[in-house]
Formats: C-alpha cells, structure tokens, sequence
C-alpha cells in the first residue's frame, strides 16, 4: 500500500512527485472542490448562518479519482496550501472523501522543496479548525454583503453592478482621492537659487538654495518679491557660517511580503497584481528547470511575514561573498521585523528557495516574464542580506546680511547593498548627489548667479496600483493576497478607467461610491473593514467565535438595507456627450464603457448600433502612410487591455507598434525611432531590432529644437 498526498495544483502535485518516490501516490484537487452555489445566497440567516456548500460542477469526477486512489492508499496526507484558505480546502477534502479530520492528516509546508516535504511529512497535524472558521467567516460575511448589496445597484442604478467588502471600499478611497484633486487650489510659491564660488577659487561653483530671512523660513508667494529680494542678494556678500560633514548609512529593505512585492513588481516591471500573483504561484508550484526537473523557485508567496530561515541566511551571505567579497557581508545576519501586528510569523517572507540558484542558471527555462519576476525575488533577499551603504554627506551654511543659503551633497562612500538593488519609490523623488567643494567657516564667497524660479503646489496624485496596494495594506484593509482581485473587479465593473497607469474613477463609479456612503457609511467606512481584518484574525487565533463576528455584522447592516430600499430613489446617469457626429444616423455620439475602457456609441441604440473606438492621437503622423494618406499615430488596447500605437487610417493602413513613436528618425539607418524605458530612463531608440541606435530622450529632444531652430 502507498501514502497519497493531495495538493491543490497538477504543477505543484508534479514538483512533490519528484520528491517522494515510489511509495507515494501525489494528486491534485484543482483547488476548492466545493463552495457556495453562485445561483442562491445560500446562508441560512436564521440559523447561525450555516452555509450551504455543493460540489463545484466538474469537481465530481476529481472526488471520484480522489476515491478511487484512497482504495490503494493506507495513509491520506493533505498538502494543501498553509493558510486559512488551504486549512479550508482539506476540511472540505475531509468531508468530501470521509477522512476523520481530527485524525493526523494534514501537512504544510512553507516551500516546495525535498527538505521541506519530509520534514512536513514528519510532523503531520489535525485540521485546524479555528483557521477554517476564519476562512468561513470571510467568505460568508463576502457573500452576504455582495449578495445583499449588488440587487440593490441593479434596481437604483443599472444591472451588472457589483458591491464587496473589500471592493467597495477601495472604490471609495479612489473616489475620495478625485475629490481632494478635483477640491485642490493651487498655491504659487518661488523659490531663488544662488550660485556660489570661493574667493580663492572662482571655478569651483556650486549652487545653495535660500532657506532663510531674518532668521525666518524664506516663504515667497510672488514674483514681485521674489525679483526684490533677487537684487538685493545680488549686492549682499556672501561667507561660510558652518560646514557640516558627516556619514550617512542606508539600509536595505527587507525580503519581500506579498504586499510589496506587487508593489515593487508593478513600479519596476510595469506588472499588475493579477500577473505578479500568476507569475509568482507558478514559481512557487515549480517549473521545468532542465535536468532538475520540475522545480519549485521560490517559498510561499501569499505572507506577511519578513522572517527568514537561518539556513538561507547562510546561503544568501555565501552568495554575497561570492559576487562582491567579505566586505560587503554584515557581522551578523541580517532580522527584519514584520510591521503587521497580527502577522503569522510561522510563515517566512518570499525568497528564492535555493539562493545558490541565480537567477542566469534558470533564465533559459523561464519565459521573459517569469525570469524577471524571479530576478526581482532573488535580488531583493540577497540585498537584504548585504552591508548598508554609506554615503559621505555634506551641509553647506552661507550668510550674507539677512539672507541664509543652504547646500547639500553626498556621495557613496561604499555602495553596499545598492551594489545590487535599490527599492523604488511610488512617487519618485529627486536626489541631487551633488559634489560640493572643501569649504572651511568663514571662506569669503563670490556670487556668481542668481536665479529665482515659480511654482505651484500639486495636488494629491492619483493611486497607480502600487499606491493603492501598499495604502490598503498600511490601513489593514483585506489581505494581500485578494488585492488582485479586488483591483480587477472594480476595473471590470468601469467603475475607474486607468489614465496614465493612475485609477481614474468613472462618473459610474462616483455614483456608486456615494450611493453606498450616503446609505452604508458603517460598511463601507476603511476603519471599520479594518477592524473586520482584526476580528478575523481574532477567530484564527481562538480568541473569538465566527458566528458572533457575522451576526455582529449582519444585524445593522439588514437594518440598513432596508431603510435603503425603501428611500434611495432611482439613480439615472448622463452619458457623456462628445463632439464626434455619428456617421450612420448624425446624432452626436456619446461615450461608453466598455471591458477594454472608453469607447464611442450611438445615443439612437437600438435603432442606431454605431460604435467606435476612441482615437487618441500622440501627434505624430504615421511613419507608413503619414505623407501619403495623412495617417496619424493614435493610442489603441489589446483585446487583454495592453496599450499599443496604430494607425487612424487602420485597416487601410496595418502600422501597429508596442512603443510610442516620435517625430525623430534614426541618422544611423532612416528608420522612425520610437521611446523606450531602461532602468528608470527614457530614451529614444531605432525601431529596427538589428539598429542598436539610442540615446537619452531629452538628448534627442534638445538635437532636434536646435535642428528646428
């Protein structure tokens, strides 16, 4: 007789296959193999809210094989995954194929190597029961509030709309962001810039900017002043009042959570959540590695832990030593410690599995996508490993009559991790790595320039993905591991378009969001889906019952629902009217949203079913028919949403490209450039794969103003 394992995945079945040899049977369930029927709210309300599960259709045939492999089995082992979802799965596996869940039969483990199965197969458990109460409690509050909350969208608003927990929630923080934007006054503010030379040395220039008057904050709100005060520091002379030297240190971030992985992997890779969490599962599930056969890449991806195993803290300081010496590995490991204040520690943060495999051993077995991502993985945790970098730091004090002046620059003394890797920033900020001259207190300055610049405080910026994410985790808003989801539904539902990679809401999603502020303002507050977080949580650790948690939930919202029905009168929307004139019936076309964004529609349908797509143009003609058919290059999406440039006279003309062209042509072979993006730098490039030719974008801008001019 053998030992079966059930897992939820054929990839990760596979990879354990691998592991375990002759005396195991490995089997995959395909992840849930019941759930709640999609047909009915099927929670009896009156009765604890007792679910009612049904076999998902499909999943017959895998309980019947699942049966089947029993038979020849003496021992069932589930390995599904370690969290509240997969402790869920084994109870249904449980009681779908007559295990005893109390009896020793389920495994986890935190990575998919031999290691970590045989040391999970050692130490096997029973079902936590507190773990599949949680999971409970989730997917029935979501049910409830989804189920209850969306017939009352489809009778005030449209039909086809949705509400959730968490998705509501995050529509309203996206909302409330356009709000501010649409509220915000711009305030004009100056500020002057000197610049600087010793008296001993009138070329070592360097610039200060004014910081101070009369002992004051310098504020300037306008020009007049801002040009008075010019000439006066352009008769004021200058000295050094104080030299400020000093070592500043930066530290590496930690390993990656599933939070800011997406995060990372949707600034630096241009990822969205949904294809950083399928890029990741299959890391983790393993993958064809050559003579290694199927392998599994990287630990567990769904976490909000920073904890790392001291196993491969030895590994990751081996590697660190390898590629860059004993100079750059800490005097002792590197400990992170987990922000969240509930998070399960027993998990580890996402690292490679074996740090030892770089990321160019693996490279010809992954596509470019699944590469990349296991780059970014590898990078982070090795760099959270190395020595912090230093930066020699300067600050430069200059007086002159009532004016006070201030530089500042740094320059890296020892790189450290940023040897490596650097994290970046949702909203970027520029850091002037200026090299000031070697100033002493009292050295005589010569002033050479005086400039005086306006400028305008900016709103608050729209969420990129990144924004949203890292803002939902910061206010326990959800799990991580469901953002993906959330930020694919709302887009879905044309509640917010995106607009420069930014969450732009649609006057539909504004109509939503105040509908359900106005009515649910307890359910859809961000505090309150927070406290929901804690109280699952609570339930996972025993301290709480599942049914209070629901029923504490349930009592004032049905109270709410009501009163809700019975007042919130019909909502009607404008369509938005454009001024394209339809070119079957002549009535003036409004804009629709549609499942790949905006688009042009008739007002007469159904009598008129005219549409169109809407044309941006990027003001360039069309490199293949611009001078004959006056063809301009205009923005377009993929049916999978992905931007690309084409032409308008299409299909008259078939130019398509993934990059924006521009007005230059390469000097090298004649052909029409195009603006790509590498590490951060926007450069202008031949279109020609075998032209290497590129160079910075505002290099080419700049050539091309002289050319014009």
């Amino acid at each position: 007789m053998s030992k079966l394992v059930i897992v939820e995945s054929p990839a990760k079945a596979k990879t354990i296959s691998k592991f375990l040899g002759r005396g195991f049977q490995v089997k995959a369930s395909n992840g849930h193999v019941v759930d709640l029927p999609r047909s009915q709210l099927a929670v009896d309300i009156e009765n604890d809210f007792k679910p009612k599960y049904i076999t998902i259709r499909g999943r017959g045939k895998i309980i019947k094989e699942l049966k089947d492999s029993m038979k020849k089995a003496d021992r069932v082992y589930l390995a599904t995954d370690p969290d509240r979802e997969g402790e869920a799965i084994s109870w249904h596996l449980t009681q779908a194929l007559n295990v005893d869940p109390n009896s020793s039969c389920r495994i986890e483990f935190h990575e998919i190597t031999k290691k970590a199965v045989e040391n999970a197969l050692k130490n096997p458990r029973s079902i936590d029961f507190d773990r599949v109460d949680a999971q409970q409690a989730r997917r029935i509050l979501d049910r409830l509030f989804g189920y209850k909350l969306s017939p009352l969208l489809w009778s005030k608003v449209k039909r086809g709309l949705s509400a959730g927990r968490v998705q509501s929630v995050a529509l309203r923080l996206i909302c409330e962001r356009e709000e501010e934007i649409k509220a915000f006054v711009a305030e004009e503010y100056w500020s002057i810039t000197g610049t600087f030379a010793p008296v001993s040395n009138p070329k070592e220039l360097f610039e200060a900017n004014l910081v101070q008057i009369k002992g004051k904050k310098a504020e300037i709100n306008n020009e007049k002043t801002a040009t008075e005060l010019q000439k006066k520091i352009r008769k004021t002379a200058f000295r050094v009042v104080e030299v400020k030297k000093s070592k500043r240190q930066r530290h590496p971030a930690p390993p990656f959570t599933t939070s800011t992985l997406q995060q990372e992997a949707s600034r630096k890779l241009g990822f969205s959540a949904r294809k950083t969490m399928s890029l990741a599962q299959q890391l983790y599930e393993g993958l064809e590695i050559g003579d290694e056969g199927t392998t599994g890449l990287i630990t567990y991806i769904r976490t909000d832990s920073v904890r790392v195993a001291s196993e491969a803290q030895e590994e990751g300081r081996s590697v660190i030593t390898q590629m860059f010496g004993k100079e750059y590995v800490p005097a002792k490991p590197r400990m992170y410690k987990t922000k969240a204040a509930r998070a399960q520690e027993a998990h580890e943060a996402i690292r490679p599995t074996i740090v030892t495999r770089s990321p160019e051993t693996v490279k010809p077995f992954l596509t470019r996508d699944q590469y990349r991502l296991y780059q970014l993985v590898w990078n982070r945790f090795v760099a959270s490993q190395m020595k912090s970098a230093v930066f020699d730091a300067m600050t430069i004090n200059i007086e002159g009559g009532e004016f006070l002046f201030r530089a500042t620059g740094s320059k890296i003394k020892f790189p450290g991790f940023l040897a490596l890797y650097q994290e970046d920033e949702d909203e970027a900020k520029e850091e002037k790595k200026t090299l000031l001259p070697e100033l002493k207190e009292e050295t005589q300055l010569v002033q050479e320039d005086v400039k005086t610049e306006q400028h305008f405080t900016q709103p608050p910026a729209r969420f990129t993905e990144a924004m949203l994410v890292k803002f939902l985790e910061e206010k326990g808003i959800g799990r991580p591991s469901t953002y993906a989801t959330i930020i694919e539904t709302i887009r879905k539902r044309a509640y917010v378009v995106m607009d420069n990679k930014r969450f732009c809401p649609t006057e539909l999603g504004m109509v939503v969001d105040k509908l359900l502020k106005e009515n649910f303002p307890r359910v859809v507050d961000p505090n309150f889906t927070a406290k929901m977080e804690e109280k699952l949580d609570k339930v996972e650790e025993g301290e709480v019952e599942w049914v209070s948690v629901v029923r504490d939930f349930y009592e004032p919202f049905s109270v709410e629902l009501k009163a809700a029905e019975e007042s919130v009168e019909r909502v009607k929307i404008k369509d938005e009217v454009s001024d394209v004139q339809c070119d079957l019936c002549g009535k003036q076309m409004v804009y629709k949203y549609g499942r790949y964004g905006r688009f042009l529609a008739c007002p007469g349908f159904p009598e008129c079913k005219n549409v169109k797509s809407i044309q941006k143009e990027i003001g360039v003609d069309c490199p293949f028919c611009g001078e004959k058919a006056g063809g301009k290059v205009v923005e377009r999406r993929s049916k999978k949403g992905r931007k690309f440039f084409g032409c308008s006279e299409y299909p008259e003309c078939n130019f398509i490209s993934w990059y924006p062209p521009v007005k230059i042509h390469c000097p090298e072979c004649g052909s029409y450039c195009v603006i790509k993006r590498r590490k951060n730098q926007e450069l202008v490039a031949c279109s020609q794969k075998e032209c290497s030719y590129q160079i910075p974008l505002q290099e080419a801008e700049a050539k091309a103003e002289v050319k014009e001019n």
